[in-house]
């Protein structure tokens, strides 16, 4: 549990880590979409290298991420495991009766995976090099067009940076409870999967009411500190677009482009 990474920031000086926020956010944006665009074995590569590269820049250790994600990775095993038994097309693979894999189940799991696999590494080292307050900074200047529409494009940004953070306050919230409900005799991991459920809800009341007095406590501190929403508000921290920021750009630009012509 405390090995979470979801909504952590790891400070550094790598190349990833200085860049700024807004360039980072259309990255990943731009990725997203680019991930979108593959559909051959060559492209799926492409961009696990891609990927591979962005982790190597920002100097976050491939281990960390994989220990980090284990209940994701979990989860892209199983939609590995539907697709190859599930998915009918192509040439029969393995025939054991009841059980038909074919080459298509097989090339669509794989797909799909990297393709999960891909999204989750890029947003994860996205929260990983950058606060969570460069975050609504970067977030609020790129959605501020939408002002002229009456979008509260402040409150939002806010909204998704606080829980950025509360990720990883409510994991280590939740391993303390565990670590007191065991110390008082409860089995969390053992035994029948019944006794395990029924075992799971003393250590959910405890944290929902832990959750909600966190909360409380945070729009008390806001409110006592002055806080209106964005309107008429100044920056402490003012984000410097620089020639770094660019070239990133650039070179996912450029990398787009060789997805596309690898394209089936």
């Amino acid at each position: 549990m405390t090995k979470m990474i979801f909504g952590r920031f790891l400070p550094g000086d790598s190349f990833v880590h200085k860049m700024d926020p807004r360039a980072k956010l259309l990255f990943v944006f731009i990725f997203i979409i680019a991930v979108f665009i593959a559909n051959s074995t060559w492209s799926y590569a492409a961009l696990l290298v891609i990927t591979l590269l962005i982790m190597l820049m920002s100097k976050i250790k491939l281990r960390y991420l994989i220990n980090g994600l284990k209940p994701v990775l979990i989860l892209m095993v199983f939609t590995l495991l539907l697709h190859v038994f599930f998915t009918k097309g192509g040439a029969l693979v393995v025939d054991f009766g009841w059980v038909n894999i074919y080459e298509e189940g097989i090339r669509q799991g794989i797909f799909i995976s990297v393709r999960f696999l891909v999204l989750v590494f890029i947003t994860s080292i996205l929260t990983l090099t950058t606060s969570p307050i460069a975050i609504t900074d970067g977030l609020e200047i790129l959605l501020s067009p939408f002002k002229k529409v009456k979008l509260p494009v402040h409150e939002l940004a806010l909204m998704m940076s606080i829980a950025l953070r509360f990720i990883p306050t409510l994991m280590d919230e939740t391993d303390k409870i565990m670590k007191a409900q065991m110390a008082r005799g409860s089995d969390l991991t053992t035994g029948p999967v019944k006794d395990r459920v029924k075992a799971v809800v003393p250590l959910l009341i405890p944290l929902f009411v832990s959750a909600f007095k966190r909360a409380e406590d945070l729009a008390t501190a806001m409110e006592v500190r002055g806080y209106r929403g964005g309107e008429g508000r100044t920056r402490y921290r003012l984000l410097k677009w620089t020639m770094r920021d660019t070239l990133a750009l650039l070179a996912l630009l450029v990398m787009i482009a060789i997805l596309v012509l690898l394209r089936n």
